[in-house]
């Protein structure tokens, strides 16, 4: 008998331009490539200091399902 292990999915990275982000509120949202919005909460947000993102600004993130509909987590800034 073989074990074999399960494949897992590779997921490539996107990128995006924040479309606004209430650094108060800690949430906004970002600009896909294919133009459409996904939601991003400042947890989500990588690296140390304080965990903001400016309007226009460049990111790669994932993307996960909520319940919400999708998220971005893993957020590294350009």
């Amino acid at each position: 008998m073989h074990n074999f292990l399960p494949i897992k999915e590779e997921v490539l990275m996107e990128h995006g331009t924040v479309k606004w982000f209430n650094a108060e509120k800690g949430y906004g949202f970002i600009t896909r490539e294919d133009g459409s919005d996904v939601f991003v909460h400042f947890s989500a947000i990588q690296g140390d200091g304080y965990k903001t993102l400016e309007e226009g600004q460049g990111v790669t993130f994932d993307v996960e399902q909520s319940d919400r509909g999708p998220q971005a987590v893993n957020v590294v800034k350009d």
